[in-house]
C-alpha cells in the first residue's frame, strides 16, 4: 500500500479493459434516423403516386372521377410508408362544382396535417341528402348521398394503404346471414339492393338491410345486431 501524504485535489477513474472494449464497440453502432411522419411542414413533391376512382350517381348525368394522390415517406427504409396527400374530384356536371371544390380542399388539408385521418370516412358516409339516396350500380350498396359515395371511395383507398382494417365479417357469420337472407326475402329479384323490401336502415353501415332474425333486429349486410 502507498501512504497518501498530500491532500486529495482531484480524482480520475482509469477505465478497465472491459469498459474500453464496450466503448469501442459502441463507437461503430449506427443509430437509425427517426422515421419521418406526415405533417404540415412537408412540401408537396414534384410527383405523387395517384389512384383514380369512378362513381356514377343516378342523380347526376355525368360520372365523378375521384383522384387521391399519395406521398411516399422514408423511401427505401424499413419505415417506408405511403399516405394520402391530396384529393381531386372532376366531373362534367358543374352543379356540384362549388361544394366539391370546398370539400376536396378541406379533405386535402386534413390529409396533409398528418395523424389519423380515418375519421373522415364515417363523417362523410353519415351525410344524408334530403332528396334521398341511391343504390350504387353494380354493387347494390345504398348511398345516402353523393358525399357518402365519396366517403366510400376514401374508405376503399385507405384500406388499400392498410390504414383501415378490412371490415369483412367472419365466414361463419357471413354464411349464416346469407342463409337467413335467402329465407327472408321473397321478392329479392326485383330489389336492386338484394335485401328484402321490408328491411329497415342500419345505423352502422347505412344499408336498408335490417330484418328480424330469431326475434332480434339484425343487419344482413354488416352483421350488426341489437342482441350483441
Amino acid at each position: 500500500m502507498k501512504e497518501i501524504t498530500q491532500p486529495i485535489t482531484s480524482v480520475r477513474v482509469k477505465p478497465t479493459d472491459e469498459v474500453e472494449t464496450i466503448n469501442q464497440a459502441n463507437a461503430h453502432v449506427i443509430v437509425p434516423d427517426e422515421a419521418i411522419k406526415l405533417n404540415e411542414t412537408i412540401k408537396r413533391p414534384e410527383m405523387l403516386i395517384g389512384s383514380t376512382y369512378k362513381i356514377k350517381p343516378p342523380v347526376s348525368d355525368h360520372a365523378l372521377y375521384i383522384t387521391i394522390n399519395d406521398i411516399l415517406l422514408n423511401q427505401g427504409s424499413e419505415q417506408e410508408s405511403r399516405r394520402p396527400f391530396e384529393i381531386f374530384v372532376n366531373s362534367k356536371n358543374m352543379e356540384f362544382y362549388s361544394w366539391v371544390v370546398a370539400l376536396t380542399r378541406v379533405i386535402s388539408a386534413v390529409f396533409r396535417k398528418g395523424g389519423d385521418c380515418t375519421f373522415l370516412v364515417e363523417e362523410l358516409k353519415a351525410v344524408f341528402d334530403p332528396k334521398g339516396g341511391y343504390y350504387q350500380r353494380g354493387t347494390g350498396i345504398y348511398m345516402p348521398s353523393v358525399v357518402a359515395d365519396i366517403g366510400h371511395v376514401i374508405e376503399t383507398h385507405l384500406k388499400a394503404l392498410e390504414m383501415m382494417p378490412d371490415s369483412a365479417i367472419d365466414k361463419n357469420q357471413k354464411a349464416y346471414l346469407a342463409e337467413k337472407k335467402e329465407k327472408s326475402q321473397a321478392d329479392v329479384q326485383s330489389e336492386p339492393s338484394s335485401f328484402p323490401t321490408a328491411a329497415s336502415q342500419c345505423n352502422k353501415c347505412h344499408q336498408k338491410s335490417v330484418v328480424l332474425l330469431d326475434g332480434c333486429a339484425t343487419c344482413l349486410n354488416c352483421g350488426d345486431s341489437k342482441c350483441g
